[in-house]
Parts: structure tokens; sequence; C-alpha cells
């Protein structure tokens, strides 16, 4: 009985990793043009404006 609530747990806690991973998106500066560029996962580090590959990581306000 144990192993049948761990194995719903563990499922529902993947669902829940993936879509947290997927709808994040980090915001960067373009080290050449200064346009804010989020980013997700996965996506190539490259600005979409004048396609520079230099991104600054902006600060988090805590």
């Amino acid at each position: 009985m144990s192993q049948q609530y761990g194995n719903a747990t563990s499922t529902s806690l993947n669902d829940t990793t993936i879509i947290d991973a997927n709808a994040r998106t980090v915001h960067y500066k373009c080290g050449d043009c200064d346009q804010d560029v989020p980013l997700k996962r996965g996506e190539p580090i490259r600005c979409r404006n004048c396609g520079h590959r230099v991104l600054y990581k902006q600060r988090t306000n805590r």
C-alpha cells in the first residue's frame, strides 16, 4: 500500500518540476544593444535584436 502512495506522489512532483522549468524565464541584457532579452531553458544564448552572444544577467530584487 505504501508503494502505491509513494509512486503517486513522485509522479506529481515530477510533473510540477517540468512545468516550472518550462514556464520560468530569466531576463538578460544584451552587451551590445542593451535590449532586454528573456530566455527560457534550452534557448540559444543570443540577442534577438542584434545577434550578439554576450548577455548579462540582471540582478534579482529580494
